[in-house]
């Protein structure tokens, strides 16, 4: 983990509260805390499953956390698991036992990730009334598991997730239309199969809306073919998205293909959804362990939604109030938020949503001494890039001038990446092997 910040002693309180973050939201210790086999019974929450009924049990999973919560299933199953398939990003690995793990593509899906959704598919509808079937779901599976419909292609799935992700749709928009484009989520894969399902699942979506983790491949889905045109139209894409889509969506809002598995679906009875770990967690973490570190801690919200730079002005006028009054909370203090934030991309630069969001607070919060703006991904990964977030400070704009950087430029071009790679302020973790969305700090020291 590395924190590209000049104060030491700010730098380990960052480094101590990012850790707090994701030792809370650590997929592995969630799944223990929600799972436990005693003898042959297995308890999933407050579910009970008599493993003596079933013939076959069998796990499957996908996202960014979904190695590491298999790895931890597994540990607890033992030999009463039979067989099992995970998906993950690229370049993680994780060695597990019983349960074959492939890498696929994110965030924009790939063929490894079309040939593991159809290796996936092929395994779920092998089962039967009598077998159970463990589902392990986290952010990163709608781009991990990307079936498209039939009639679809790939490199239509592709396009349309590329010209959603610069759009500033939000997750759940996008969600909806995704759903609609394939034949494993919005309730589809709980379709494809006759077994009982008992999926658990790492929230990285604002207000834990089942629906849109992963697209909901286990879960009723309330949207339509209308909403997803809706949506393309809103946000100016429907016609740049594939002809493809578009008669797909044009088709299916007439009638003349099936919807996703709504709410009420006699199907879903046979299916439990058992949220396990989700933002409030971290926010939680984050909070004690600045109340630890001596600081008058205050939670804004789990639930933050908005576009980036709109948020960092909200903070920036939190930051001078505490400076000029003391409130809502008096220094030393911290202030969090979590949830996930938007960026309308306009420019050709790189970033992502907690870069961008720093380096718009970076002006709002110029001059100001002691202030400390900090926000990171969870996953470890801020959009296209390396880096899980920034960090920056009063003096932060000034630096900037002084090295010839022009932080409003910077905005413009949606640059974020190379402002504070040239500058410094990233924070650095490399991938985490969890998603429970972002944090955004206020420190005021």
């Amino acid at each position: 983990m590395r924190i590209l910040l000049r104060q030491p002693k700010v730098r380990a309180l960052l480094r101590r509260l990012l850790t707090a973050s994701l030792s809370a939201a650590d997929p592995a210790a969630a799944v223990r805390r929600a799972v436990r086999c005693t003898g042959r019974i297995l308890t999933v929450g407050a579910q009970r499953y008599d493993l003596q009924r079933y013939e076959r049990v069998v796990a499957i999973g996908a996202g960014k956390a979904s190695a590491r919560m298999a790895a931890a299933l597994a540990g607890i199953l033992g030999a009463h698991l039979q067989d099992g398939l995970v998906v993950s990003p690229h370049g993680l690995h994780v060695p597990l036992r019983r349960i074959r793990l492939v890498t696929a593509g994110h965030p924009v899906p790939d063929r490894a990730g079309e040939r593991a959704a159809g290796r996936l598919l092929a395994l779920v509808r092998d089962l039967t009334e009598r077998d159970l079937l463990l589902v392990m779901l986290s952010g990163g599976a709608s781009s991990l598991l990307p079936a498209p419909a039939a009639g679809l292609t790939l490199s239509d799935k592709q396009r349309t997730t590329h010209l959603l992700l610069r759009s500033g749709a939000t997750i759940q928009e996008m969600n909806v239309v995704r759903r609609h484009l394939s034949a494993i989520k919005g309730g589809r894969l709980a379709a494809a199969t006759c077994a009982t399902v008992a999926n658990l699942i790492l929230s990285d979506v604002v207000g834990d809306d089942l629906a849109t983790i992963g697209s909901g491949p286990t879960v009723p889905d309330p949207s339509t073919f209308a909403d997803a045109r809706a949506i393309l139209r809103r946000y100016g894409l429907w016609r740049t998205v594939p002809a493809r889509v578009r008669m797909h969506l044009v088709r299916g809002h007439c009638g003349l293909l099936p919807e996703t598995p709504k709410p009420g679906a006699p199907l879903f009875r046979r299916v439990q959804n058992e949220i396990i770990a989700n933002n409030r967690t971290a926010v939680a973490a984050v909070a004690h362990s600045a109340h630890q570190a001596g600081l008058r801690s205050l939670v804004l919200t789990s639930s933050l939604i908005g576009e980036a730079r709109e948020i960092a002005r909200a903070f920036g006028a939190l930051a001078r109030e505490i400076r000029a009054s003391h409130q809502p909370v008096r220094p030393p203090a911290c202030l969090i938020a979590g949830g996930e934030l938007t960026v309308s991309v306009r420019g050709a630069g790189r970033g992502g949503r907690a870069q961008e969001f720093a380096l718009a607070a970076a002006s709002e919060i110029a001059g100001l001494p002691r202030i400390w703006v900090a926000a990171w991904g969870t996953d470890g990964t801020d959009g296209p890039t390396d880096a899980a977030g920034a960090v920056v400070d009063g003096g932060t704009v000034s630096r900037a001038n002084r090295a010839g950087l022009d932080p409003a430029e910077a905005m413009r071009q949606n640059d974020s990446y190379s402002f504070f790679n040239r500058l410094g302020g990233h924070i650095v973790t490399g991938p985490t092997g969890t998603n429970v969305n972002d944090l955004y700090l206020l420190l005021a020291l």
